[in-house]
């Protein structure tokens, strides 16, 4: 794959196929897991973020306005990445150790901190969803996001 030469290109391309795996392993987990209940329920999820319990009865909006949110948090951590990356120098060396550990960090970010202080509807972690969400996260967004970044960063 062939990374952009500028920094917010490059920042682009891996938030929208970071955010695109990302999004596609939800939809494919969550589908599963209801026995085949419409993924756009995840979008509306996403935007009950910004919008609260409405966001469950204002139409279908809020599936778009939910695929922007993710896209946008997407991008947010392919910028931070891309940001650290030049800055520690272990990261280079060790990069699925450093996609799976990014992964994790995600994962423990977003439902440690950024979803308490959101909007969404609070439940209980489940561990199996727990577990399948970290592993989604380690490989759609780390992974590809240390390659991404090991690859743009060695050209000098």
């Amino acid at each position: 794959m062939r990374i952009p030469s500028s920094f917010p290109g490059a920042v682009l391309l891996a938030g929208f196929i970071t955010g695109t795996l990302d999004i596609l392993s939800a939809f494919v987990h969550f589908y599963i897991a209801t026995h085949g209940q419409p993924v756009t329920k995840i979008l509306v999820f996403v935007s009950s973020g910004v919008f609260g319990k409405a966001a469950f009865s204002a139409g279908p909006s809020m599936m778009w306005w939910g695929l922007l949110f993710h896209y946008i948090i997407a991008l947010i951590w392919a910028l931070v990445f891309f940001s650290i990356y030049p800055k520690i120098k272990t990261l280079h060396k060790h990069p699925i150790a450093t996609g799976i550990i990014y992964g994790l960090l995600v994962w423990c970010i977003m439902n440690l901190v950024v979803l308490p202080l959101s909007n969404i509807p609070h439940g209980p972690l489940r561990l199996v969803n727990s577990v399948i969400n970290i592993l989604i996260l380690m490989a759609m967004i780390g992974l590809p996001l240390s390659f991404m970044a090991r690859k743009y960063y060695a050209r000098g």
